[in-house]
């Protein structure tokens, strides 16, 4: 009887559980499904942002901005992306895993690391290895917005303006679909555009209100400014749609855990019937 009792707590307690599973799916599935939708969003303001900067530079090929210059390297930046929370699959670790086998790369050729963590993991894992973080933000919500890791952005770029890095980085898990997310690291600065004839052909001749240099400067900030935040909506998306694969997965795993100790139960209980009926029959045999 005590082995019955138990296989029932059992199935109640893996019932409870694959409740909270199946509702943490739904509300990752909607989360994903809503910065997805801002990622679309976001993607018409970068193209076009990028497009004015090519016209800017094709009108002026004698400027050169610093953000355009290489530089020999000597300390390279880098933005994380993670998460604030777990319950999202090995999306973090693999991320780490790619940005550890960089920096063994930046180590061989003696060029030192610095980090911006966006998310309370990141920060904890390369703390944890005793990297040197500059600044870092945590409890980023589900709509963020770019005034949230303005600072953040401004504290590495200051970096990257007075020479003390030389390149910059961002590492983040880029969203592809539902069921493929991939950890990326992309060069931030500095900026090398594809060359593309396509984009100067029939192109218009613009009248500038202020002077084109001082318009450049202005658009290049806000150019990294947008990369930074749609990458920082590709790992949200990314991280909603990992746990909710993971959620399923438990919640499936539940049905399975319930179904054998359902069996089980069943089996111990028709032997402890049959044990019972043995008992009965052997008593009435000695009367």
């Amino acid at each position: 009887m005590n082995n019955i009792k138990i296989i029932k707590d059992k199935i109640n307690s893996i019932n409870n559980t694959k409740k909270i599973t199946k509702v943490m799916e739904m509300v990752a599935t909607n989360k994903m499904f809503k910065t997805k939708k801002n990622i679309e969003r976001c993607k018409p303001y970068i193209k076009s942002i990028e497009k004015v900067i090519k016209n800017l530079l094709s009108g002026n090929p004698e400027y050169k901005h610093h953000y355009f210059k290489k530089k020999k390297i000597k300390k390279v930046g880098f933005i994380i992306v993670s998460s604030d929370r777990g319950l999202c699959g090995s999306l973090n670790n693999l991320l780490f895993k790619k940005i550890l086998n960089k920096i063994i790369y930046f180590n061989k050729k003696n060029i030192n690391v610095v980090f911006s963590i966006i998310g309370s993991k990141g920060a904890s894992f390369f703390r944890y290895l005793n990297y040197k973080i500059l600044s870092q933000y945590n409890n980023l919500s589900i709509k963020p917005k770019i005034i949230d890791i303005i600072g953040l952005i401004k504290s590495i770029l200051n970096l990257y303006d007075n020479n003390k890095i030389e390149k910059l980085y961002i590492s983040y898990n880029k969203y592809y679909n539902t069921m493929i997310q991939i950890p990326k690291i992309t060069k931030l600065l500095p900026i090398s555009f594809s060359k593309n004839k396509k984009i100067y052909k029939n192109r218009w001749d613009y009248i500038y209100e202020n002077d084109s240099k001082f318009l450049l400067n202005t658009l290049l900030v806000r150019y990294i400014e947008s990369k930074i935040y749609n990458c920082v909506l590709e790992n949200i998306a990314s991280e909603q749609s990992s746990r909710m694969i993971a959620m399923k997965s438990a919640t499936e795993n539940s049905n399975k855990i319930i179904l054998e100790l359902k069996l089980l139960y069943n089996k111990i209980r028709q032997s402890n019937i049959t044990k019972e009926l043995n008992e009965i029959i052997s008593s009435t045999l000695i009367f």
